[in-house]
């Protein structure tokens, strides 16, 4: 049963802007920490960035501080991420999971362990 689906993927230019979008369903993603990763081609999954749960805190790796946001929607259940500026080694696709607490955002793939399909980012001109 799919848990996590994302969308908003896509084609884009470098500098460009994407807003990915990460929808649960089955259970209520207020008392879990959301991460989203990427994995490009021939290369580990990496964590790009986290929101908390407890209030909201958000954490970003180093490579997308500054050009990535992201942000929660309890109502639609859903949690987005906003990427800008972005550069052709942001391409991969990108995986939004979920892992139960509140007062955690690990950036590593475990211990997360509910995951989407993923979906393609592509930068190029």
């Amino acid at each position: 049963q799919v848990q996590l689906v994302e969308s908003g993927g896509g084609l884009v230019q470098p500098g460009g802007s994407l807003r990915l979008s990460c929808v649960a369903s089955a259970f209520l993603l207020n008392n879990y920490a959301i991460a989203w990763f990427r994995q490009a081609p021939g290369k580990e999954r990496e964590g790009v960035s986290c929101i908390q749960s407890s209030d909201g805190s958000t954490f970003h790796a180093d490579s997308v501080q500054g050009r990535f946001t992201v942000s929660r929607d309890n109502l639609k259940n859903t949690v987005n991420l906003q990427m800008s500026d972005l550069k052709p080694e942001d391409t991969g696709v990108y995986y939004c999971a979920a892992t139960w607490g509140r007062y955690m955002c690990p950036l590593q793939t475990t211990p997360y362990d509910r995951w989407g399909q993923g979906t393609q980012v592509t930068v190029s001109s």
